[in-house]
């Protein structure tokens, strides 16, 4: 099929995967109306269309928590990313590393971040939960210094896991041990491609990092039991900052929604945050990403780092989220897409297409620079209001 754009590669993913990896990437919680509302907010900000403005030298370049990028986009930290394609994350890092953008690599990754620093001339980031086993924590961070890595982001948006629907339906986490290996296995055989490089080829098929907690061998099924004991709903600001004290890079505290939380992470000193609401996985009808973002990216922009993630599935997406505030970026759907469809390369051709519709979008909004982008290209809501 041809690959024109995000969605495009959403459907190459879904043809090649077994559904319960599908649903897992491409699901939320509850009814999903927030991960729907990621998507069609952000589509919903419209940006002035400008002429004779001589836009002919567009660059994307900038810099990301101090590290020099080609475009304002990271590949964000996504669980079980690493079972979508043989060692999944370590082909994802390559092609982050060739398009000169990071790579950010979840705790609940299937690759462990040696594995990853070994195929990798940069160092990837490295996202770490909250759990009530503190010494996995600190286990954790010590080996993400060991690889070399200068940022940690710390998730807080999930003292408890979000009701996900389809998880269950496709035999993800539903139903009895039994059932859900008969599914998975029946699946895995409707899907040759994804069998052979992966299921057959692609082991060893666990948790990486969360072996260390349950040993080796351990599989999906005991991945899920041990994140269900380990969620730790009684975590409080003191905790950030206790574990803010055990780590000597860049702190980034992931999944902010409410101003208030934003002032708090500027007040105690964290260098950054992402306007996430954990891609619609979690609290299902609080803000769509966008919605939130402008109002934390006005209180506390000046003081750290405002990123976002959710809804982005195109450069176009990426402007919006600049011109409404943000610094930059996290891509997750989309690069896991791009994953599954094609490895590497099907990574490093999302990661293409998007650079050519920033460019293509910031000639027609007049802009040469990425400095340039600002509330003040952005139409206002009410004024569209009062045209129609």
């Amino acid at each position: 099929m041809v690959l024109a754009d995000v969605m495009d590669y959403r459907e190459a993913a879904r043809r090649k995967l077994p559904r319960f990896l599908f649903d897992y990437i491409d699901g939320g919680a509850f009814a999903e109306t927030t991960l729907r509302a990621n998507i069609s907010r952000l589509q919903a900000v419209q940006l002035r269309q400008r002429v004779l403005q001589g836009a002919d030298a567009v660059s994307l370049a900038g810099t990301m928590l101090g590290r020099s990028v080609t475009m304002p986009v990271a590949l964000g930290p996504v669980g079980m990313a690493g079972l979508n394609a043989r060692r999944g994350e370590v082909q994802a890092a390559k092609a982050a590393e060739a398009a000169g953008v990071p790579f950010c690599l979840s705790t609940v990754g299937a690759c462990t971040i040696e594995e990853v620093r070994a195929g990798v001339e940069t160092p990837p980031w490295f996202q770490l939960y909250v759990t009530r086993d503190r010494g996995f924590m600190r286990e954790m961070m010590a080996r993400a210094a060991a690889a070399g890595c200068d940022t940690l982001f710390l998730t807080v948006d999930m003292p408890a896991p979000g009701p996900r629907y389809r998880d269950k339906r496709s035999g993800l986490s539903g139903g009895t041990p039994l059932q859900r290996q008969v599914s998975r296995v029946l699946q895995a055989v409707a899907r040759p491609a994804w069998a052979w490089d992966v299921g057959l080829f692609g082991g060893p098929h666990t948790i990486g990092h969360v072996t260390s907690s349950l040993g080796s061998g351990t599989g999906i099924d005991a991945y899920w039991s041990w994140m269900a004991s380990n969620f730790d709903a009684s975590v409080t600001w003191a905790d950030a900052e206790e574990i803010r004290s055990l780590w000597s890079g860049r702190m980034i505290i992931k999944g902010v929604l409410d101003l208030e939380d934003a002032e708090e992470a500027a007040k105690r000193g964290f260098d950054g945050l992402v306007v996430s609401n954990h891609g619609g996985r979690q609290l299902d009808g609080t803000h769509a990403s966008i919605d939130a973002l402008r109002p934390i990216a006005e209180a506390v922009g000046d003081r750290m780092t405002v990123l976002m993630d959710g809804g982005i599935r195109s450069g176009l997406d990426v402007l919006r989220a600049l011109a409404c505030g943000a610094d930059g970026v996290l891509l997750g759907r989309a690069w896991v897409y791009g994953l599954a469809a094609g490895g590497q390369g099907g990574v490093a051709g999302v990661l293409d297409l998007i650079a050519a519709e920033m460019r293509i979008a910031m000639t027609l909004i007049g802009v040469e620079t990425l400095d340039q982008l600002g509330p003040d290209l952005l139409i206002p809501i009410d004024r569209e209001a009062a045209r129609g």
